[in-house]
């Protein structure tokens, strides 16, 4: 029997893209197109291709599926709506956001947040990876101040069914490696270049001045612009998954000290390894952790070398269990791909 077909929409090729792909393909014959959506001025461009690309593909399929709410949306929402296909967005975090303050968020933008919402009207469902990505409250960020995150806050109007799909991390690929000897009073930070802001990186910053018997590791970035860096802070770079694994496996921590963000993949994948995770009080961050781990309830430097002190005198071994079990019952690859299937062939 042949497996039904759906055009599956993304903006760019991304791991976890690759990974949906693969869960996908269990079940479907995937249609896509590969586009490139980060330059601007390629936008109509990037349009016109979709539009023919849409025009040849959608008698073929009942349902498409689309990953990100943007400029890669409009169309497929459009189109789907138009001619009577279901559509289903799943939504990852900064397609749900405005935050001038960091400078993030495509929401801040006037005419990517309209694509985005007329994305999420003509939808037939939306599929957030966290139930913070439709509404929360951030009372982390600033001590005078609530900020309120969330496509139904920022977006007015959007009466669109929505059901929470979490990500799911292979706990095959992501494991501990008992021939890896973990280095004592070490943390890793895995980031992009240009989300310092985001990730919190400034308050790291600051602990590794203050404890520079303990060592910081951030995977993604060659190196830190942001004034003097202290010596115990050291810069990976990008590392390939197998390198990522054994890194992981070599350090006790993972410092996710976001000042939002939508779900946190790389915290589920160190904490499959068995690093022990300490995290901001952000979104969905502290419902992953539950009890395996630490939560930092403010942007506060006091408070985060207090809560280091408590980690560090923890019962390490107990956690790092606790942490690999918890994502391994709660974020499981298998979960999102049951979830998301079953969600797909009844919406």
């Amino acid at each position: 029997m042949s497996k039904k077909k759906i055009i599956f929409i993304y903006p760019g090729l991304y791991t976890f893209i690759q990974t949906e792909i693969k869960l996908l393909s269990d079940e479907y014959q995937l249609i896509s197109i590969s586009q490139g959506w980060s330059k601007k001025v390629l936008l109509p461009f990037n349009l016109l291709i979709q539009f023919f690309f849409l025009l040849f593909n959608l008698h073929k399929v009942e349902c498409i599926l689309i990953s990100f709410g943007g400029y890669s949306s409009f169309l497929p929402s459009l189109l789907g709506n138009l001619f009577g296909k279901k559509v289903a967005i799943i939504v990852h975090g900064t397609d749900c956001v405005s935050f001038p303050e960091i400078n993030y968020g495509n929401l801040r933008f006037p005419l990517l947040r309209y694509f985005t919402k007329k994305s999420y009207q003509w939808a037939s469902i939306i599929l957030p990876v966290s139930e913070s990505l439709v509404y929360t409250e951030n009372n982390y960020f600033s001590s005078s101040f609530t900020l309120k995150f969330g496509y139904t806050h920022h977006l007015q109007d959007i009466k669109t069914p929505y059901k929470i799909i979490p990500n799911g991390v292979n706990g095959n690929l992501w494991s501990r490696d008992n021939s890896i000897v973990r280095e004592k009073n070490s943390f890793i930070t895995v980031l992009a270049k240009g989300k310092e802001r985001i990730k919190g990186v400034d308050l790291i910053i600051k602990v590794a001045n203050s404890f520079p018997n303990l060592k910081f590791y951030f995977v993604g970035i060659e190196c830190l612009d942001l004034g003097e860096i202290p010596k115990n802070i050291i810069c990976k770079g990008r590392l390939s998954s197998q390198e990522l694994r054994i890194l992981y496996n070599e350090s006790q921590f993972y410092f996710q000290l976001s000042n939002t963000e939508g779900f946190g993949v790389a915290l589920c994948e160190a904490m499959l390894c068995g690093c022990i995770p300490i995290v901001s009080n952000v979104n969905f961050l502290p419902n992953i952790v539950g009890d395996s781990g630490f939560v930092l309830m403010k942007r506060n430097s006091e408070m985060l070398f207090g809560l280091m002190n408590t980690a560090l005198n923890s019962d390490l071994i107990n956690l790092e269990k606790k942490a690999r079990n918890r994502i391994l019952d709660n974020f499981s690859v298998e979960n999102r791909q049951r979830l998301l299937i079953s969600t797909l062939k009844n919406c």
